[in-house]
């Protein structure tokens, strides 16, 4: 429980890739965080691509960078759909700012592309979407979990387990 006391924000649209949703949010309150999921629209059942539910506790209204210690971005095809929200654009530039941990795996890059906070920043993520971090000024790798400061990238589901346990250790070492 060492994460007793850090709460976490994880970013929620249909289409998400399952487990690299909910992988890492039972590794983050399996040491104690709290883990809240923001999503269009609050109180809804989003669905997985393999059908997994999630239910979104917050809207991206209701974003507070302030009243959270990281964040949590998944792939999938969410990620296409969630970064067309400049509420969502501004919480993750703010967690950035404030030096919050953000995990993101896959094609959750392209959230991070849309805030605009890859520039100079290494990274790994699906192959598929190299060119798009490249092109944002990431230096981009063909790792399982890239660690730079605050910011933890994986690339797909085989990489899970080395991933949440690096989202764990930046989230157990941050000072908020």
């Amino acid at each position: 429980m060492t994460l007793q006391g850090k709460s976490v924000i994880c970013l929620l649209d249909d289409e998400f890739e399952d487990l690299e949703l909910w992988y890492p949010v039972y590794r983050v309150r399996e040491e104690g965080a709290t883990v809240r999921f923001a999503a269009p629209e609050k109180g809804r059942t989003y669905i997985g691509k393999y059908g997994v539910p999630a239910t979104s506790d917050l809207s991206y209204g209701e974003l507070d960078s302030a009243s959270c210690d990281g964040v949590l971005v998944p792939g999938g095809w969410a990620p296409d759909k969630i970064r067309r929200y400049p509420e969502v654009l501004a919480f993750i530039r703010e967690m950035n700012e404030a030096g919050k941990p953000i995990g993101q795996i896959c094609h959750a890059g392209w959230v991070l592309i849309s805030a605009r906070i890859l520039n100079g920043r290494n990274v790994t993520s699906t192959p598929g979407i190299r060119d798009d971090m490249e092109n944002a000024g990431a230096r981009w790798f063909d790792e399982p979990v890239v660690v730079d400061g605050n910011l933890i990238s994986a690339r797909r589901p085989p990489d899970l387990p080395p991933y949440a346990k690096a989202f764990v250790e930046a989230l157990r070492a941050s000072r908020s």
